[in-house]
């Protein structure tokens, strides 16, 4: 699966900033290895707390105490998914500048600063005085000066931002619009040519398989935006000209 981009809302996009520069951003992460190394952990640790707590009010509570058993094996494991995810994205980042350079058939320099951020992912962190394990859900890093991508739906405008390092967010933004809707309602309530016109400025797929991605199942960008005018700053502005989705 290294170098592969994935399905759901991963994607490939070719943009355009507020100059009329070329960016290209994809979204994707540690396919299915992070998935599979949360629920090995689960399962483990469901089964440690059958044995040492026997009232857990619900076993999605379920949690490993910092050193026992899998304590340390499950932070290494989640690391490695975490270095597997960006080395995934770096390599589909070369392999779409390359194919770019191909089909174009003349030279470019990919000259500007790539940003490669996390997003669904724990970390060790100082906060408040204190070592902490930060577990970041929907959201990514955004300590300050730090670079970042906020993406919007396909059809709507994405975000490149400067952290503003607010503590009080654990010096964290979100990492996108967010869903509105389920995949199953967007799919019962939306058309293909619905799609077709909500898409109409944007080159790729139009069809009944991507519909659960109309940009009307998402959140409005420019709100998500407006409610974190003091967690981020706006670097850029991006408008798409080209999605590819997984």
């Amino acid at each position: 699966h290294l170098g592969t981009l994935g399905g759901g809302n991963h994607f490939i996009e070719v943009c355009l900033d507020e100059a009329d520069r070329v960016w290209f951003m994809l979204h994707s992460g540690s396919r299915g290895v992070g998935n599979a190394i949360g629920n090995l952990f689960i399962e483990l640790a469901q089964a440690d707390m059958r044995q040492h707590l026997a009232n857990l009010p619900d076993k999605d509570l379920a949690y490993f105490e910092e050193g026992s058993r899998h304590f340390a094996d499950y932070v290494e494991a989640v690391e490695w998914a975490q270095d597997f995810a960006r080395r995934n994205r770096e390599l589909m980042m070369l392999a779409v500048i390359a194919a770019t350079r191909k089909v174009l058939g003349k030279p470019f320099e990919a000259s500007l600063e790539a940003v490669n951020c996390h997003h669904n992912y724990v970390q060790r962190e100082q906060h408040f005085g204190r070592e902490v394990l930060v577990t970041r859900k929907g959201a990514v890093s955004a300590q300050k000066g730090q670079l970042g991508i906020i993406p919007g739906s396909m059809g709507a405008r994405s975000f490149i931002v400067r952290g503003l390092g607010n503590e009080e967010s654990f010096c964290s933004c979100s990492h996108g619009a967010g869903r509105l809707m389920s995949r199953t309602k967007a799919k019962s309530q939306f058309t293909v040519e619905d799609q077709r016109r909500a898409t109409a400025h944007v080159e790729c797929r139009k069809d009944k398989d991507v519909i659960d991605e109309i940009p009307m199942a998402y959140k409005d960008i420019d709100a998500v935006m407006k409610a974190q005018s003091e967690l981020v700053e706006v670097v850029h502005t991006l408008r798409q000209v080209v999605c590819v989705k997984g």
